[in-house]
Parts: C-alpha cells; structure tokens; sequence
C-alpha cells in the first residue's frame, strides 16, 4: 500500500511525530486491521482510505461533523473527538482537517448521508416528551422492582459462581449445562444468564480464568454491601462503561422518555451512525431497563439522579425504594430457614454457607442439609459457632431435628482427609475402609483418577482441586497439613486486571518506528530513504532541503526520479532541470509547497 499523495506523504510525517502511546490511542479507535501495514507511510494510507475515513466518521456525533465540513473555522464544537480518531491533525495552535475527510464528506449525499449544508441547517427532531410526576411515580415503583430482582439475581450469580465455576465455551457462551445450573439459581429464563453476566462482569464481580467464569476478589465486600450500594456498583459500572457519544445522548434526555423519538434523536445526532450506533443504544438501554435506570423507556428518580449527580446519589434514592432489611429467621422443623424480607447482606452471607437457597424474593427460604454443615465446617465453621449464630438470628429458637442434624454433621465431618505427597499431588485417606472403597467407585468424581496406595488413595492432582470436587460430591472431607491438622482452603478466585495493549498492536508500533534500531541516525536515513522511494513510485513533488558547503540550508522544489550510488537524482520544478544531489546533504523531505 504505497503513499499515493503528496497528502498521505504529509500525514506519514505527522504520525511518526506521535508518541507510542497516541499511537495505541489512535490504533484502538479506529479498529484498523494491521495486517499489511509495515511503516508509516503503509499506516497513513489505510488511515485515509474513503472506507476506513467513512467508518470513523460513522462514530462523531453532528456538531463535531459539522466542524469538520466546516474546516473548524466557524463552528464552535470541539474537534478533539475527530483529532483522537486522526481525522485531523494539530500544528501549535491550528487544526486542520485532512482534505481526503473533506472529499469523504463530499460525497455523503451520493450515500444518502447529509450534505456538509444540510449538516449545520438541518434542525433537531422534536424535544423528546418530559416525564410527568404522576408518571415518575409509577415509573419509580416499577423500576425499583426490577432494579432489586436484577440485583437480587446477580448476587445469586456470584453465590452460585462461588460454590461451582462455569466453563466457557470455545466459541463463546456459557457451557448448557452450567448456563441451566446458574439460571436455576437465579430464577431466570436461560436466556437471561448471559445479560446478567454482562452485568456482573462490567461491575467486576465476575471474571474468565483458564476458561472458567469464577467471582472476582471484589465481590466478597459486593455482597456484605447493602441493597442500595449493590445497585449502586451496578449502576455505577453502567455508567462508566457508557461510551461517551451514548452517555452524551442518555444525558442530554435524562428527563424525558427514551422511545421512538430517542431513536429519532440518535439517528439525528449521529447521521452516520447506522444500524451500529442503534446496536449500541438498544444494549445499553436494555440494561438501563433490568437495572432500573429506566421503565418503560422512563427514567426514574434513581435513574436521573445517576446521570446527573452519579451512583452515590443514585444509591440514596434506589436505597429509600427498596423493601427494608431485616435481621432476624424463622427455623422450622422441616430443616427450613425463612426470612420474612431481605435479609441483611452480611447476615444473608454468613448463612449462605451454612445453607443452600430454596426461595429468593422479598421473603426468602434456606434449607439446611447435612452437605451443607460438610460445606459450612470446610469453611472454618464449627458445630459452637453454627450453634451460636442460629441462636442469634432465630425467632423460634433452635428445633430440635436441626440440632440433631448439626451434632451429627460435627461428628462425621473430617472423616475423609485429603493432603500432600511428595511431588505436589494430593492424598485421600480415612479411618473408615469403606468410605475409601466407595470413593473408588463413585463415578462422579472418577476425573480425579484416584489409585489406592496401601491405606491412603493418590490422584494425580493437587490437594485443592481433590478437596473441591470432594466437597461439591458431598463427602464429609477436610483438608489437613503435614501433621495431620484441619487447615482451612479458599476457593480460587478470578484476577481482574485491565488488559494491557496487545502483543500485535507493539510489534506494529515497533516495525513502524523503522526498527529495533538504537542508532538514530541510522533510523533517519531509513526514514529519508522510505520518504524519497514513496516520492519517486508515486510521483509526487517534494520540498528538499539540502546543507550547502558554507552551512546555510537551501529549500528545492524537486520531483525526485531515482536513488542510486547515494545520490538522488530529481528534476526542479522552478528552473526546469535536472539536478544530482548527494544524499548525505539531505538535511530534510517534505511535501511541496
């Protein structure tokens, strides 16, 4: 892809001026293909390619457009937008704009686009229709709603993610059986699992390690939060992840009703913007909906209060929609826990582990079960302190069949033991034989592979991938360390880190800076070399500047014709000749004036 023009050659110029990190800016925005590119003359001219110009411009909003069919003289709009997206370049305090973005723009009426006219004349479509109060008070109660059921099922998800991890599947997608086991879980249709992981995982409650979806170190204090501030790092993540043209366009309607005429309002604000910009607002609007920013295309009192003053703010007005937090159960006989309104988070965690969910809504139901005492004391528990903290929360004390089951629990827990051997591979063993044989032969854990080895089993696996899949079986197992002491084992969490430029984006970034090269000099006659070969296989005139004898620099106007013996030979456009000049009293190249 050679430079074709004397405005390419120019713009070459300008993006090896760059820094490496405006260069990863730059890269990233306009979302080029690197493929093929090898220098910066290559990059200039995929940058100022009509299709790749058309797409860019596909992305600024129409005062920003307008700007630029304008040159930036007489519009007050910033052009920032366009330079980050090297539509436009700046020179000290001078903007100026690409002429193959002005040609692009000429030709927007052949695509059923705006003229560069119609751009500046053409009016806003109607003022979208402000929400009345009566309104916002239905819309306030509906959206609180679903604000605490999309909440409520999020912090199901992260519980679920805790006790299993999901695989995610090669092409993408949770695995079938995990997005049935999550959506179970949650209470919601199969369809919604993937939305709400979106959700949890822009908050960075959730994350990907080794192809598993598993909770992130952050939703731990997540789930001790109350409601209120639970929404409040959703909506909050919302709102950061919001793509400034969105945010600009969900802002400046922020009282008013997002239906048809936001759509209406989109298309106008973004002329070029098509089916993608209205992609983009549908997915962000629908989350608006499920996190209750918006009902019915309203948005609500939390809502507005997001946008304008952000999720602090929000927080307080969700948080006085919310159903009030209690702090106390019933036990039952039948095992069953009831909580007669949202339990308060902290209390809700600690009895999470202690209990499997059967019910979440406003009123909620646990069951006790043998398993989930194993599951409890793996954690740290003890029968005293399960004892103590029923005790505390209950309003029906303790019932007998529960105590019953808690004592027999704590007798059995620790029959199975799993620990190290030599080599990092774990160890089963246990006083009981019979335990040991059934392990054996139980087909649900056969993937740990376990061998008997005198008294004891060996897999070929690491202690605490054995301890889990042996706890998620329900067997009684504790981990122990070299001396045989109960230890306690945490579950592995997923790391969320911000993804650093891209391996490619850096071998590109070092192929266009002409090398690895440390010898500037070196890189410079590369560079000349690189401007005069463009210049000569494109035609195209150039202003050189040549160091005389007594010092002083002399600027020709030349069109170069070949290189040869480290001499370029080129003719001068001003005295019509043809002149030889050695290559080392080329101080510098630039287009032609």
């Amino acid at each position: 892809m050679p430079a074709s023009n004397d405005t390419a050659l120019a713009f070459a110029g300008h993006l090896r001026s760059l820094t490496d990190d405006d260069l990863v800016a730059l890269l990233g925005a306009r979302e080029l293909r690197e493929t093929g590119i090898k220098d910066f003359f290559d990059l200039a001219d995929a940058l100022l390619d009509p299709a790749s110009i058309q797409q860019a411009l596909a992305r600024l909003d129409r005062p920003t457009l307008t700007a630029l069919a304008t040159g930036g003289t007489d519009a007050p709009a910033d052009l920032t937008p366009a330079i980050a997206l090297g539509l436009a370049v700046v020179d000290g305090t001078a903007v100026t704009v690409l002429p193959a973005v002005t040609r692009q723009l000429d030709s927007w009426p052949d695509l059923g686009l705006p003229s560069r006219d119609e751009l500046r004349a053409e009016p806003a479509p109607t003022p979208l229709a402000p929400v009345s109060l009566i309104d916002a008070r239905f819309t306030d109660t509906v959206a609180a709603e679903r604000a605490f059921a999309t909440t409520t099922a999020t912090v199901e998800l992260v519980a679920e993610l805790q006790h299993e991890s999901a695989r995610e599947l090669a092409r993408g997608g949770v695995a079938l059986p995990d997005s049935k086991r999550l959506a179970a879980a949650m209470g919601v249709e199969l369809d919604q699992v993937i939305v709400l992981l979106e959700i949890a995982t822009r908050a960075g409650l959730v994350a990907q390690d080794a192809g598993r979806w598993m909770p992130t170190a952050s939703s731990g204090p997540w789930l001790l939060a109350p409601s209120g501030g639970r929404w409040a790092a959703l909506s909050g993540a919302w709102l950061e992840r919001l793509p400034h043209d969105i945010r600009s366009i969900l802002a400046r309607t922020a009282h008013a009703t997002w239906g048809e005429r936001l759509d209406d309002y989109t298309n106008w604000l973004y002329p070029a913007g098509g089916e993608w910009m209205r992609e983009r607002v549908v997915a962000y609007t629908r989350d608006a909906e499920l996190l209750g920013i918006t009902a019915h295309n309203e948005p609500s009192t939390p809502g507005v209060a997001l946008l304008a003053d952000g999720p602090a703010a929000a927080a307080t007005a969700m948080g006085a929609l919310f159903p009030p937090e209690v702090d106390k159960v019933y036990l039952q006989p039948d095992l069953s826990i009831v909580s007669p309104g949202p339990l308060e988070p902290a209390l809700d965690s600690r009895l999470r582990g202690l209990a499997d969910v059967e019910a979440r809504a406003i009123a909620s139901t646990y069951r006790v079960s043998t398993a989930s005492l194993y599951r409890a004391m793996a954690s740290g528990e003890t029968a005293e302190s399960i004892r103590g903290f029923l005790a505390e929360i209950s309003l029906t004390g303790i019932p007998q069949p529960l105590a019953y089951l808690l004592g027999e629990a704590a007798a059995r827990y620790g029959l199975v033991r799993v620990g190290v051997v030599d080599g990092g591979r774990a160890y089963v063993r246990s006083t009981d034989d019979t335990m040991l044989r059934t392990l054996l032969v139980d087909h649900s854990i056969a993937a740990l592979g376990l061998t008997r080895a005198g008294d004891r089993l060996i897999s070929r696996f690491d202690r605490d991938l054995v301890f889990w899949t042996l706890a998620e079986a329900r067997y009684p197992v504790a981990a122990e360390n070299g001396e045989h002491e109960i230890v306690v084992l945490t579950r592995k969490q997923a790391t969320r880190a911000v993804a650093p430029s891209s391996d490619s984006t850096a071998a590109l970034i070092e192929r266009l800076r002409l090398g690895s090269s440390n010898d500037s000099d070196e890189t410079d006659k590369a560079w000349l070399s690189r401007q005069l070969d463009v210049a000569i296989k494109g035609k195209l005139a150039l202003t050189v500047t040549i160091r005389m004898p007594d010092g002083s620099d002399v600027d020709y106007q030349l069109e170069p014709a070949s290189v040869g013996g480290g001499r370029l030979r080129a003719r001068d456009r001003k005295s019509d000749i043809e002149r030889t000049l050695p290559l080392t009293s080329i101080v510098s190249v630039g287009p032609a004036q």
